[in-house]
């Protein structure tokens, strides 16, 4: 069975209530706008500024401070962005803290999940002048979050989170910062998949990832399989398709095979993963065969949909395949 990215209905076109207020400078020689007033361009220049989402458009004041993001795979796009994060949800499941690898970044942002339901009492407490979303996460909580503060929509998260990191560069006033960022990723995908290909003669990249539920194989829609095709790599035939994921049973182990597979094991897959590694039909495929088999990190390779997430990976690539990590 395939899974197919979530569609999110008919958006909501209605537009919050006006909050832009042109504010006059007396005895500055010219009336300035706020675009305008602060001397050598600082942060709130191009502010106030109406940003159009999936929910219809919201219109900020000044260059957001105090920004909440409701989903993890935001969080990681504003702290990428530089941006001050002063809350957020830092999983997807019911442990409730930020991955590791965000370190000091996320040291001061408080946790308002779990993901389902926010804590909206939390949120206004702190204060935002930004909240950041997913329609697909918090559709029915939007007018409560635009009542508490500014409140941008992007439509969903896994298969956009490159187009979400460009909203949100709108959203903050860090387009810069954002058209830099994922130039960097790009080039750098391009460049290590390049010498990939290269040094291991054009291998076949195969993906799986083992669940409490059925076992996948991450099709092009994942964000996995987005970085595996930005990176130029073959994919076997049973995940070159254009889903987020296909589901196997023990039976269609043969669908996993590659030159190269590459494992992880989210919350619950163990009892999953032993069966597919006991089964003779898993010792016949050919990396396992060639011992290509790689264990690597579900928190970075599956669940980050992050420019964070998508470095560690290649970092690992780099790593599994002895060529130079492009890291500049």
């Amino acid at each position: 069975m395939r899974v197919r990215k979530r569609r999110v209905g008919a958006r909501v076109t209605a537009a919050l209530a006006g909050l832009a207020l042109l504010v006059g400078l007396a005895g500055c020689g010219g009336g300035e706008t706020p675009q305008s007033a602060n001397q050598g361009g600082t942060a709130q220049a191009g502010f106030p500024r109406t940003v159009q989402h999936d929910k219809g458009s919201t219109t900020i004041e000044t260059k957001p401070e105090r920004i909440v993001a409701l989903d993890p795979s935001l969080v990681e796009a504003v702290l990428a962005l530089d941006r001050p994060l002063l809350g957020g949800i830092g999983s997807y499941g019911d442990d409730r803290e930020f991955p590791s690898y965000l370190g000091d970044a996320v040291s001061a942002t408080e946790e308002v999940g779990p993901l389902e339901s926010p804590n909206l009492e939390a949120i206004a407490a702190l204060e935002p002048d930004l909240i950041v979303s997913a329609t697909v996460r918090h559709d029915a909580l939007y007018d409560e979050l635009s009542a508490i503060a500014p409140t941008v929509f992007v439509e969903t998260t896994g298969p956009m989170w490159k187009e979400n990191i460009t909203m949100l560069g709108k959203a903050l006033g860090a387009e810069a910062k954002a058209a830099q960022s994922l130039s960097a990723y790009e080039q750098r995908a391009a460049a290590l998949g390049k010498a990939i290909n290269e040094k291991a003669n054009n291998p076949t990249i195969s993906a799986i990832r083992f669940m409490g539920g059925p076992t996948r194989l991450l099709g092009k829609e994942s964000f996995t399989g987005i970085v595996l095709d930005d990176m130029g790599l073959a994919r076997p035939k049973a995940q070159d398709v254009d889903e987020f994921a296909v589901e196997i049973g023990e039976e269609q182990i043969r669908k996993a095979d590659g030159d190269h597979i590459f494992v992880s094991t989210y919350e619950g897959g163990d009892q999953s993963r032993e069966r597919f590694l006991r089964n003779p039909l898993w010792r016949k495929l050919t990396a396992v065969r060639e011992g290509n088999v790689h264990e690597v990190n579900d928190a970075t390779w599956m669940l980050s949909v992050s420019l964070q997430g998508a470095n560690y990976m290649m970092d690992d690539m780099a790593k599994i395949f002895g060529v130079d990590p492009m890291r500049r």
